[in-house]
């Protein structure tokens, strides 16, 4: 069902990543020009990540019909697989984002309502700068998510994908300059009208442009979700390196220089966690070797910097599932600053996280949670 205006009227907000989840969406990989070695390595990884997300929550992982057997026998059986086209699996950025909107019943009590926002969508870019040039399927992902769960959507016409935005379900959004106002996504918009739709759509009163994402993170170009994430409102987590000559540096400074001089939608000052990233780490000629160039797809070049950030993991009920990179120093430092972040929940390693980044993002770009509706 399609609803009409936009979800702020009707009280509909975004709400925060750590309230509950109903489940957790992921699409299943398979473009061989975006994952090695016809996405096998990547396979094994999404599996992962899928059940270890199930110990905590319900998880759906979608699949092409000739993918779908392929899924069904590699995923344990307490996942639910369903056949779905797709162009790629960045379910964060074409899947549809959750809102919910709470009314008090007849009989006074508190319930909660759920719907979903189905954004435009152009392949991060478009013709000229996107990831591939066809994205007809992707652009039904949402649409088809919100039929499956006979959920209410709100169409929208301004591209914008999930990981290029943040909340703190209290009315605060972060977001990034490079990513929201690059002419690749929607430049007949300025900057305030951006953030008109962004308060009208998500229910935010706050924005908090920061001006870069993360140094390499051009497949998206620099979603915030690989910089920066709240931990709870007033807190967030920031992609930090301590080397100077890492051009990664600036960005965090800059970013740190913005959080340090704003306050949330609530009148508080950010408390900032730095989170180190991990290398840097760089495309192998083996790795790239492995990808299928017909086209279609962006080349995937041997000495490419990886977009590798720990900030990119999934909040799950009771969990937080992180990326590993094989960086002995950093992965173990990622785990102590999350756990000490979350102290209610479990932290959850995936190791081999790096198949994922090299297809151009990771745990936070391929998940997609469904608020709970009690």
């Amino acid at each position: 069902m399609d609803l009409e205006g936009t979800p702020a009227v009707p009280g509909y907000h975004m709400p925060a990543e750590w309230e509950p989840h109903s489940q957790c969406w992921i699409g299943w990989p398979e473009r061989p020009d975006n994952w090695r070695d016809a996405a096998v390595h990547a396979q094994r990884v999404f599996t992962r990540v899928a059940s270890a997300i199930s110990k905590f929550e319900p998880v759906t992982v979608c699949a092409s019909a000739a993918q779908w057997s392929n899924a069904r026998c590699k995923l344990p059986q307490n996942i639910r697989v369903v056949e779905m086209s797709m162009n790629d699996s960045w379910f964060r950025d074409s899947g549809p984002t959750f809102v919910v909107s709470k009314t008090r019943s007849t009989a006074g009590s508190l319930e909660q309502k759920v719907a979903g926002i189905d954004w435009n969508f152009n392949s991060w870019g478009g013709i000229d700068d996107g990831c591939y040039k066809d994205w007809s399927l992707d652009l039904l992902v949402a649409r088809k998510i919100l039929a499956i769960e006979r959920l209410p959507r709100f169409a929208h016409s301004i591209i914008l994908e999930g990981g290029s935005i943040h909340v703190d379900g209290e009315g605060t959004c972060l977001t990034t300059e490079e990513c929201l106002l690059n002419k690749n996504r929607n430049p007949h918009l300025t900057k305030d009208q951006i953030e008109n739709e962004l308060k009208a759509y998500l229910g935010v009163k706050t924005v908090i442009w920061l001006p870069h994402g993360l140094f390499g993170d051009d497949d998206t170009n620099g979603h915030v979700d690989n910089m920066c994430c709240f931990v709870k409102p007033g807190v967030v987590l920031l992609s930090w390196t301590d080397d100077e000559a890492d051009p990664q540096y600036q960005r965090s400074i800059e970013a740190l220089s913005v959080l340090s001089n704003s306050k949330d939608a609530n009148g508080r000052q950010f408390q900032i966690i730095k989170l180190h990233v991990p290398g840097p780490l760089f495309m192998t000629d083996e790795e790239a070797a492995g990808v299928f160039e017909d086209g279609e797809g962006k080349p995937r070049l041997p000495g490419t910097r990886l977009a590798a950030s720990y900030v990119n993991f999934y909040i799950a009920n009771g969990g937080i599932v992180t990326p590993q990179f094989g960086d002995e120093k950093w992965d173990d430092e990622a785990v102590r600053v999350l756990s000490l972040a979350f102290p209610d929940h479990e932290v959850v390693r995936i190791k081999d996280a790096r198949e994922i980044v090299l297809g151009g993002g990771n745990i936070h770009c391929i998940t997609q949670q469904q608020p709970a509706c009690p």
